[in-house]
């Protein structure tokens, strides 16, 4: 597709092909359930009987786009659809409309990790709690994706189905240590992508060599080899915080480097984190299919750990994700995709200078306000 043409931003235009998982006489079109609860999760719904009752409050307001002869179904009937729809068709048709909405800039971080969703676990049916593998591009705050596991050692199977999901031609994606396998960053550098992958002790070769690399070279601060850096200093909220990036291309002898495809860089995090009179210091080791500059690797490294703060904590403080007991079938897993394209939607918009929580309450008050977040 070429620059000057633009994809279509209309919702229904993008689920034309999710498959409608009931076999009986359909009374409610797909695309209004589809409709309804995305609206509602934006404007606040965090479980099905919200979704219902802003549906038949909305009702006059939906009408402008939607065919509601039948009214608005109940909320058992939205719990039943989407504990039928196929999570990663759903997926795939909210990326599909996000992505045209936002374009995913070239070049820019795709951090993938992983969140357990606690309360979907289900003694009485035997069900364990649902890991969710999410991509979240850290620039335009789109989540571009997730896969659902039943448990957190499940990420090594999950990222890979993950990628395959996404368009990383030209990214820089970043994991955290349990990503950190040949097979996934084989995959990353198929993709055309570069990656910076965190190395510990699930890599005890690769990890204890750049170790003994890089207390080696500190002790003369790199005169011998060459070395990009980059440092910060942060304070705040009692805390003084220090960081040092050190980034040298591949040594030759570093053990284990020829099972990595397309291996360029080492890359080393020194931190220091002052409280309350009290020191604290960590050092993280990566590897990189790419020897970019200091700067570059300290902004992937925090856009990284950025996850955390702009996706994670968003859904357990202001959508209540862990506090959710959402389990029929694959109802929670399709709620989850539900909380994560709100919050994408709503951190793309501009135009109102509060929170999340707030521009929560505003998308409900102000049916204005909300077309402006479903069309970007």
């Amino acid at each position: 597709m070429s620059k000057t043409e633009r994809k279509s931003v209309n919702l229904q235009d993008h689920f034309s092909e999710l498959t409608d998982p009931r076999r009986r006489k359909v009374t409610y079109p797909l695309t209004n359930v589809v409709v309804i609860a995305i609206c509602a999760v934006i404007c606040g719904a965090d479980d099905f009987v919200a979704i219902a009752e802003f549906g038949r409050k909305k009702r006059k307001w939906l009408e402008r786009f939607l065919d509601l002869k039948d009214g608005i179904p109940s909320h058992d009937r939205f719990n039943a659809i989407f504990a039928a729809i196929k999570p990663a068709e759903f997926e795939k048709c909210l990326l599909s409309w996000i992505t045209a909405l936002q374009e995913v800039t070239h070049g820019q971080v795709i951090a993938i990790d992983g969140k357990t969703l606690r309360r979907s676990f289900d003694a009485a049916s035997s069900k364990a709690a649902i890991h969710m593998v999410s991509a979240w591009a850290t620039a335009n705050h789109i989540s571009l994706g997730q896969v659902v596991t039943d448990e957190k050692s499940n990420e090594i199977t999950a990222i890979p189905k993950l990628l395959e999901m996404l368009e990383l031609s030209g990214s820089l994606v970043t994991i955290d240590a349990m990503g950190c396998q040949v097979k996934i960053a084989q995959k990353i550098v198929d993709s055309k992508a570069d990656f910076v992958l965190a190395v510990k002790g699930n890599q005890p070769t690769l990890h204890q060599g750049m170790i003994d690399f890089f207390q080696h070279h500190l002790e003369d601060d790199f005169a011998r080899v060459k070395v990009r850096r980059y440092a910060t200093e942060e304070k705040g909220h009692g805390r003084e915080e220090h960081r040092w990036y050190y980034l040298c291309p591949v040594p030759d002898d570093l053990p284990d480097r020829h099972r990595w495809p397309k291996l360029k860089a080492i890359g080393m995090v020194i931190s220091n984190t002052q409280r309350d009179g009290k020191d604290c210091n960590e050092i993280r080791y990566y590897i990189l299919s790419e020897y970019i500059s200091g700067r570059r690797f300290a902004d992937a490294v925090r856009s990284h750990w950025g996850i955390e703060n702009r996706l994670h904590w968003q859904l357990d403080v202001t959508f209540q994700e862990d506090q959710c007991r959402i389990r029929k079938g694959h109802a929670d897993a399709n709620f989850s995709i539900l909380r994560r394209t709100a919050l994408s939607l709503l951190k793309n918009d501009s135009t109102s200078k509060v929170g999340i929580k707030n521009k929560r309450l505003t998308a409900g008050w102000d049916e204005t306000y909300l077309e402006k977040v479903l069309t970007g």
